[in-house]
């Protein structure tokens, strides 16, 4: 029966906890055994915890055992970006920049994660300094996609993803400054939700961007996300309500550009099935979209260099030439630029509000690309600039509007559809997100 359980959700584990069938010490120990024995291992936790997860589900047994379980997913293991600070284990954000730094307490989102009983298995690979939608990283390892051994992941939460998808955390948490969580959720079949900015605690977590960067759960359904997400703000999860017949927009300005098509179709096939299932399905343009994602050249480049550029001075040679060339981009920019760009995105972000009122909801393709090979990307920078801008270019919509967002899997491997919701509506969004889940 454990083998079974490593791809049960996360909520699934805790029902199986609160009823005595699932002990969440053998439940943590058959993580941690197929965690040593993976051949992916590796490529997929920087680090484990295996002292401390033991501990934590120890005493989350004595808790099940007398009643007094802190929440549902008390006892349930999960797996940790490296970027969030975890108390006596190094955390490095994928960066040999960060080499050895070992925090003295946890981050926040951790220490509400512990509060609700969670068990922590370790910290996973990503992205240098979480600055690439790709995943790939030469300096420390590149998690493979699970769809197919020879691609990324995605990123920057590539372990995150990874831990799930190929069954060594029942959920990993992730965060997304630019599509982080959704297009590895995408490219690996499971669920991603970007919430909004300020929405989660940053306490603790080694920043990119402070006015992008975002905290979330990448997991095997809309129920886990939810679960997940309210823990991870330190309140009591809410039961979902799938949103009966939602009036949904697809945007048809720069989203639909380009895009390859396995997730072409699957999106039209999944959108196709949302009709069919009563959903009002109707198409938008919304034209400043391309001037939008212009400015994150500005916006994202000037905060990245802002936060690390000193260092980067210096020990700029520990760092994968690439995604170097992109923290140096924000050299060139001026604080008058800089403050003259954010002017006009408050201008598009109240615009966007304007138009999309009557929606529940604006849906798009998640990635419009297939996970690329990683012998190219290593090997061609062409391609590796083309394939970084086009994995991040749905997602970053959602970023540079300050809306929340989810990434659902689809019939199609490694494609997936993405709901876009207005700021600090998540749980609006992830109603909407259940009853589209029911649909595909």
């Amino acid at each position: 029966m454990t083998k079974e359980w490593l791809k049960m959700t996360a909520c699934d584990l805790g029902r199986g906890i609160e009823n005595g069938t699932i002990s969440p010490i053998a439940l943590t120990q058959t993580y941690l055994d197929a965690i040593a024995t993976h051949p992916m291992t590796g490529r997929i936790y920087a680090r484990t915890t295996a002292d401390r997860a033991l501990r934590e589900a120890m005493a989350a047994e004595k808790r099940a055992k007398v009643g007094k379980r802190l929440s549902m997913l008390d006892g349930v293991p999960i797996s940790w970006k490296d970027l969030f600070d975890t108390k006596g284990t190094k955390t490095e954000a994928g960066s040999r920049l960060l080499a050895g730094r070992t925090p003295d307490a946890d981050a926040q989102v951790l220490k509400n994660a512990n509060s609700a009983g969670m068990v922590c298995l370790g910290k996973t690979h990503m992205s240098e300094l979480a600055f690439s939608g790709l995943g790939l990283n030469p300096m420390t390892q590149t998690t493979p996609c699970v769809n197919d051994l020879d691609a990324v992941s995605g990123g920057s939460s590539s372990g995150a993803a990874g831990s799930v998808a190929f069954d060594l955390a029942s959920a990993g948490i992730g965060s997304d400054t630019g599509g982080s969580v959704r297009i590895p959720a995408a490219w690996n079949d499971l669920v991603g939700l970007k919430t909004t900015s300020g929405d989660i605690s940053l306490d603790g977590v080694v920043e990119l961007c402070p006015k992008f960067d975002t905290v979330g759960p990448l997991c095997r359904s809309v129920e886990d996300a939810a679960y997940l997400y309210a823990i991870l703000k330190g309140q009591s999860p809410q039961p979902l309500t799938p949103t009966e017949n939602p009036r949904l927009m697809i945007l048809t300005s720069v989203a639909l550009d380009d895009v390859e098509p396995k997730p072409l179709t699957a999106f039209n096939t999944a959108c196709d099935a949302m009709r069919a299932d009563g959903v009002d399905v109707v198409e938008r343009p919304f034209p400043i979209i391309a001037d939008i994602l212009n400015l994150a050249a500005v916006l994202f480049t000037y905060e990245a260099y802002a936060q690390w550029g000193e260092v980067l001075e210096v020990d700029g040679h520990k760092m994968f030439p690439e995604i170097f060339d992109r923290f140096m981009a924000g050299k060139k920019y001026s604080d008058d630029e800089y403050n003259s760009a954010w002017a006009q995105l408050d201008l598009a972000r109240k615009n966007w509000a304007e138009i999309t009122a009557e929606f529940d909801g604006v849906i798009i393709p998640s990635s419009p690309i297939m996970p690329p090979n990683l012998d190219n990307l290593l090997n061609d920078s062409d391609y590796y600039r083309r394939a970084n801008l086009l994995a991040l270019r749905n997602t970053r919509i959602g970023n540079m509007l300050g809306l929340c967002a989810i990434s659902l899997p689809t019939s199609t491997p490694s494609c997936g559809v993405m709901i876009m919701g207005a700021p600090k509506t998540e749980l609006n969004l992830l109603n909407i997100a259940a009853k589209i889940e029911q649909v595909l």
